[in-house]
């Protein structure tokens, strides 16, 4: 039998990072065993699904990597099939109609909570044989009422749910339209989906869908639940946690390589490996071995890992994911130094990819201005002298390479008699703009001799204006 699995989010919203997690180990599951990963669109909730969340979805499936066999899906297309199943469970004693009124409901339900029990549709209208005229009606399934409903989770383990526990839910609405619970039935028989792999949050939905499933004599798939992701307060991931659209991630910076790594270890090791790529996500995963207890986001250990993918994939790798945001920052690079030069200088001190876009900035454009905390800590007195000894050394050379930029800016030292305390700093301020930048010679061999020639002017004039009178 072919490895089935699927992704199935609604789309009433962005696609965020719990729903990220969940498609990854549908992915990786499908993916280790052969198998098909399908991407399904549950979007019945005509009044809440919009295409804007669809194309989320879409876009957010497309950054973060994880390709779909089938799909997209759309249950709205399907709405014949659903109203076929929904006669097929009347036909045969499985469904029936339930008029009774949203009153009558909650009067039940007060009643109930009154006498201490369970709010819970009653049955009321179980064993009605006639209809009601003129009175709407909802379809509700009608489920056993002896028994218990045993999930042998493959992550959670045994749960066992008695049927006298769960009510005759509703199928279909007083205007037809199909609810979740007997369109996913539905659809995973249709799709034949072997192993449905979801959030914890369906628990209380599986032992109803499995009852459905026995109504239409399928056999069953296996379940997963995996369990929620908390923040760090250990409450509920929600928006001030990081429970963001996944494209935020892309937006802030991070590869998707990444949010996919930090989201398989999160619940889900495999010794003390920390990174993995692709080919080692699929070859080690394993369904089963995922922590049943909730994991708690830390975005400082997506950082980390985001720094270490900056530091290690090839430079080819990080330029193409770099561009967006290069380009978000209106940063042209093709006038200037190679691109994957500079990415080689600044990758072991940059955390996120839309940091590093910023901080390249001067290599190819001048700036107007510079940092005002550090021109005014280096830019003393005496630096006026520092950076004209530096310009006239820098000035004569004939090669323009790191060794003999050190060793101009080394006899500049040694000719004034000054540590590179002094005289770095300054000269790192002139040429960037800012105190922070790699090592000065790959620096200014990257800015290139004439920019940093004119900086270098710049930065006299500049001090001698600001500082002369002191």
């Amino acid at each position: 039998m072919t490895v089935r699995t699927r992704f199935a989010p609604s789309p009433t919203g962005y696609l965020h990072i719990g729903g990220v997690r969940t498609a990854l180990y549908s992915w990786l599951h499908a993916r280790k065993n052969g198998g098909k990963f399908v991407l399904r669109i549950e979007d019945t909730d005509r009044e809440r699904s919009t295409q804007e969340s669809v194309d989320a979805i879409l876009e957010g499936m497309e950054w973060i990597g994880l390709d779909y066999d089938e799909g997209p899906i759309f249950q709205t297309d399907r709405f014949d099939r659903y109203a076929e199943v929904i006669q097929q469970l009347l036909d045969q004693g499985d469904a029936y109609h339930c008029y009774c009124t949203r009153e009558e409901l909650d009067e039940m339900r007060e009643q109930q909570r009154a006498n201490k029990e369970k709010p819970r549709y009653n049955g009321k209208c179980r064993d009605l044989k006639d209809p009601k005229d003129g009175r709407e009606a909802v379809i509700r399934f009608k489920n056993p009422v002896d028994g218990d409903v045993v999930i042998d989770d493959l992550i959670k383990g045994k749960i066992v749910i008695n049927n006298r526990e769960l009510d005759d839910l509703i199928i279909a609405r007083s205007d037809g339209t199909p609810t979740y619970n007997l369109t996913v039935v539905v659809d995973d028989l249709d799709m034949k989906m072997t192993h449905i792999i979801r959030g914890d949050d369906h628990v209380n939905n599986t032992p109803r869908q499995i009852n459905m499933m026995k109504a239409l004599g399928a056999e069953l798939p296996k379940f997963a639940h995996a369990p929620m992701i908390l923040g760090d307060d250990g409450k509920r991931l929600s928006k001030r946690h990081g429970a963001v659209s996944v494209m935020q991630y892309r937006d802030d910076g991070f590869f998707p390589q990444a949010v996919l790594n930090y989201l398989l270890r999160l619940g889900w090791s495999h010794g003390d490996q920390e990174i993995f790529n692709r080919e080692e996500m699929i070859e080690f995963f394993n369904i089963e071995n995922v922590n049943g207890a909730p994991s708690t986001f830390n975005t400082q250990k997506l950082i980390w890992l985001n720094e270490q993918y900056i530091k290690t994939l090839p430079v080819n790798e990080v330029i193409a994911h770099l561009q967006w945001h290069l380009d978000n920052q209106n940063l042209d690079t093709t006038n200037g130094p190679a691109l994957g030069e500079v990415i080689e200088a600044h990758r072991d001190r940059a955390k996120t990819l839309k940091e590093l876009a910023a901080t390249i900035r001067y290599y190819y454009e001048d700036f107007s201005e510079y940092d005002e905390k550090a021109s005014k800590k280096h830019f003393k007195t005496a630096t006026a002298n520092i950076l004209q000894n530096v310009l006239d050394k820098l000035t004569a050379l004939d090669s323009w390479q790191a060794d003999s930029i050190n060793n101009a800016i080394k006899a500049t030292c040694e000719e004034l008699e000054l540590g590179m305390g002094k005289v770095g700093p300054a000269l790192r301020v002139a040429v960037t703009g800012s105190a922070v930048s790699p090592s000065l010679d790959i620096t200014l061999a990257l800015v290139g001799k004439d920019k940093t020639l004119e900086r270098l002017k710049a930065a006299v004039a500049f001090a001698i204006a600001k500082y002369a009178n002191l």
